[in-house]
Formats: C-alpha cells, structure tokens, sequence
C-alpha cells in the first residue's frame, strides 16, 4: 500500500482542473498530504486510490471513456474492489444504472454502478442554473450547490440511499464507496463534498 493517497480526476472533458484544486484545499484543509491530478490512460486508472468523474457533457464523456480504454477498466475496479468514485453533474448520470429518454436516443453507455435513475436535464438549460444552501445527510453544516443544466435522480433502490432533496429531486446518494452529487461542488470554495470522498478513500484504503 502506498503511504501517501492518490486522487485522479477524470480529464476528458469538463471542469476537471477545478476538483484537481478543490481535492488540494481539501487535503490541507484535513492536515494530510496526498496526490491529485488528472487521469486520461488506462494505466494512470490503476494506480489511483479513487477517482473523481467531474461534470461536463455525459454523452461525449461517455463516448471518451470507450475511446480511451476506460469504461471496462472502471467498472471492472468497482465491481471487484468496490474501488471508491465521486460523480458530479455528468458523472453522476454516468455512475446510475438508468437514463432518461435523451441517455437512450443518444447512446450514452452508462457505466451502471449505482441502483439508480436519472434524469439528464431535469433543472433545466443553461440558462436556469442557481446556487442552492442544501441540506446533506451525513454534513454537518448546509452545503452550497452549484446548478448548472444539472441532473437529478428520479428513484433509487437495492443497495443506493439517497442523501439529500432539493424539492422533489433527490441531489445526493451513495452507494459503498461511490458518492454521486447532482450540482458542482467544485465551484465553490466550500470542500466539505471532497472532503467526504476523501475520508470514503482513506478508509478504504
């Protein structure tokens, strides 16, 4: 085991840079020392204590992870190691077992690691984004939300909890070590999200 944590994020597409520097005020927020950066080969997948999936556009990341050699590789991590990832915004629809109608007419292939449902687009376009204080279970304090096209989980089941609600939506679940977040955490300077994800690594480590 290594002594010193490594932390990839998915680099293929989206706000990647922006977790890269959210995990890195985590970790002095925490008092440890670890590594973050972005991932984009296979190789690079293996040697990661736990992955970020960031948002971005889910169909184009999906297609990237098939190009990339990845999507197999990833899910094959989960499944025997229960290897831990976060997923927000697209990640999050890439982690659930079941799209909407727009996951179906554009072949986004999921990688099906979380007994949920989403639906893509459910807060709307670009130009409806918001910043919401949300309610977490699991956080001791609100948590700010950055909404931006974002997704929502429409039902859960089996081994998956939902976390928290935003009206009828559900914004948050987990499931053993994978943690999907519906809005960017990133883009706040709030690090309690990655701060989570953090302690689900190091206690599966």
């Amino acid at each position: 085991m290594r002594l010193t944590m490594r932390i990839g994020v998915l680099g293929l597409q989206g706000a990647f840079t922006e977790h890269v520097e959210a995990v890195q005020r985590a970790y002095a927020k925490m008092g440890m020392v670890g590594e973050v950066g972005t991932i984009r080969r296979r190789e690079e997948l293996e040697k990661l204590d736990g992955l970020i999936m960031p948002g971005g556009e889910s169909t184009t990341i999906s297609k990237l992870l098939r190009t990339f050699d990845l999507h197999d590789q990833l899910v094959k991590r989960a499944l025997e190691e229960d290897f831990p990832i976060l997923g927000t915004c697209a990640g999050l629809i890439l982690l659930s077992k079941e799209g909407d109608d727009q996951v179906t007419k554009t072949d986004t292939r999921l990688l099906g690691l979380m007994d949920m449902t989403t639906n893509r687009n459910a807060f709307g376009r670009q130009r409806e984004s918001f910043e919401a204080e949300l309610q977490i279970k699991g956080f001791s304090h609100p948590v700010p939300g950055v909404f931006i096209r974002a997704p929502a989980i429409t039902r859960v089941w089996g081994a998956c909890e939902a976390l928290g609600q935003l009206g009828p939506h559900i914004i948050a679940a987990q499931q053993a070590n994978r943690l999907a977040i519906a809005f960017h955490p990133e883009l706040t300077r709030d690090t309690s999200v990655h701060e989570r994800f953090i302690d689900i690594v190091r206690k599966w480590r």
